[in-house]
């Protein structure tokens, strides 16, 4: 006789697993914010910055991708540079994680 699925115990593991890596992207958003160095920012300008890029348009959310990409190849120091002349250019490389991340195979 087979044994019977413990249900609540899957689903108290999943949920577990599932805060733990919400509690690591968090943690990775942070040190992503100060590795850019956005931290110079207020809260206000780094919300402004992400309030944009969520209505930016392709062709300009491709170019933040690309800086963010070098940025993850090392070549953060250069992709600052070309970003850091707007609100929006410290969004660049602080957008690029979901993208980088994919290409890169690290979450």
């Amino acid at each position: 006789m087979r044994k019977p699925r413990d249900f609540d115990a899957e689903l108290r593991a999943l949920t577990d697993k599932a805060k733990a890596l919400r509690t690591r992207k968090q943690g990775q958003f942070g040190e992503l914010v100060i590795a850019t160095g956005a931290d110079a920012l207020s809260v206000e300008q780094l919300a402004g910055a992400l309030l944009d890029a969520v209505g930016a348009d392709a062709a300009r959310k491709e170019a933040w991708r690309k800086s963010g990409a070098a940025f993850f190849r090392g070549d953060g120091a250069r992709a600052r540079k070309g970003a850091g002349g707007s609100a929006g250019g410290a969004l660049a490389i602080g957008a690029s994680p979901q993208s980088a991340s994919g290409e890169a195979g690290t979450a």
